[in-house]
């Protein structure tokens, strides 16, 4: 089974609200404090976590109280890239709390970068780079790996608005740095109708580095949740819930999908057939087409196309190119799919791949379908001078005598 954890951010995220709901899941703050001191800044800052209550509802707060021998000078001076990534490979951390923590603030430097118009090691972070940014970040990665999160997902994240000080002055909020993180990710975001910064750049990186998918949350047995409390209050309690859990065994599990789809009246059936090809050449998971009636009763057929979301803008570019079609719509929907894996059997003519899935059935693993790999039959059938059925009947029946 593997271990789950789910950001619910009803007003956002911040680096100290990852921190307070880790140690609200039970991450002690001493080993946070002695992972985080490997860093060479023990002398700089103090952590400390204490119960509040945000909207009349408990969670923990966590502090990075800045010694004043540090305090304005951390602010002012800041830290490039290299020397925060030189920080962290020193300090002989867990393995992926060293890994994620890297990929944070790559990610966060290549946003800064991006919105300064600067190379991502010359960026100079000043808050971000900051003593309790760092603390942040690196010790919010210490606690998932603490926790043992084998894959985290959050939420689509509020936009808040209004103004915010920053190093440069004024700025908008969503400020440019966490504007262009999200973009970055493909991020999805709304508006709750708070006139505050909700999201933070340090809390931006951590979930769009970190999180597997945005949405709803993943199907999971959960068994814990941890609340993290902002600084502020807001007209809605400010608590960021961390909710902990694992797979339900040989349960089926859910992704994101994109499904496009566009209507076409003027184009030849054998150039449909070449789309289908080039869309599984750049990785659809499933094309299909649907005979319909168009305007002026003219006849046509709805092309649909299923991929990943990462997938998109390649079978986009094969419909645009390929076909006579001005526009294609997109939504994202929700698949369930069954655990499966490709086993390989033989046959007295050959070996034929099989797949074959499973689920859950009164806690037990049970098989759910198995199919020959469809080429895998046709290429003997062929080659032997057997029909297709024949073939398949054979390869299903070896499965049979292998499974017994």
């Amino acid at each position: 089974m593997t271990k789950l954890a789910y950001l619910e951010c009803p007003t956002g995220i911040a680096g100290d609200m990852c921190l307070g709901a880790i140690v609200d899941l039970g991450v002690p703050v001493n080993y946070l404090t002695e992972q985080l001191n490997k860093l060479g800044i023990a002398s700089e800052y103090q952590l400390r976590a204490e119960s509040v209550h945000r909207g009349g509802q408990r969670a923990t707060k966590v502090h990075v109280d800045l010694s004043n021998k540090h305090d304005h000078s951390s602010h002012h001076h800041g830290r490039h890239l290299p020397e925060i990534a030189q920080l962290i490979a020193k300090a002989e951390l867990p393995a992926r709390a060293e890994a994620w923590s890297l990929a944070i603030f790559q990610r966060l430097a290549v946003a800064e970068g991006a919105v300064h118009g600067v190379a991502p090691e010359k960026v100079h972070f000043h808050e971000v780079g900051a003593v309790d940014a760092i603390v942040d970040i690196v010790g919010t990665c210490l606690g998932l790996d603490w926790l043992g999160i084998e894959q985290l997902y959050c939420s689509p994240l509020p936009t808040g608005g209004g103004m915010v000080r920053a190093a440069h002055g004024q700025l908008p909020v969503p400020v440019p740095a966490v504007l262009q993180l999200w973009s970055m990710r493909g991020c999805p975001i709304y508006s709750n109708g708070i006139e505050r910064e909700l999201v933070t750049p340090t809390g931006a990186a951590i979930a769009t580095t970190l999180a597997t998918d945005f949405g709803a949350s993943p199907a999971m047995t959960l068994q814990k949740v941890g609340l993290g409390a902002g600084s502020i209050d807001l007209p809605i309690p400010n608590i960021l819930r961390l909710w902990l859990g694992e797979t339900t065994a040989h349960s089926p599990s859910t992704e994101t999908i994109a499904v496009l789809e566009t209507q076409i009246d003027d184009l030849s059936p054998q150039a449909i057939a070449y789309v289908f090809e080039a869309l599984f050449a750049v990785g659809a998971v499933d094309v299909f087409t649907q005979p319909i009636a168009m305007k002026k009763s003219r006849l046509g057929v709805l092309l649909t196309v299923i991929c990943h979301l990462d997938k998109v803008s390649s079978c986009e570019a094969v419909i645009f190119g390929e076909t006579t079609t001005l526009g294609i719509r997109r939504t994202s929907q929700q698949r369930t799919i069954l655990e499966r894996e490709i086993q390989t059997v033989e046959t007295e003519y050959g070996a034929v791949r099989v797949k074959v899935a499973w689920m859950a059935k009164d806690g037990t693993k049970a098989i759910a379908n198995v199919q020959p790999e469809y080429e895998d039959c046709v290429q003997l059938a062929k080659n032997h001078h057997l029909p297709w059925r024949e073939m398949h009947r054979l390869a299903m029946q070896s499965w049979y005598n292998k499974k017994e």
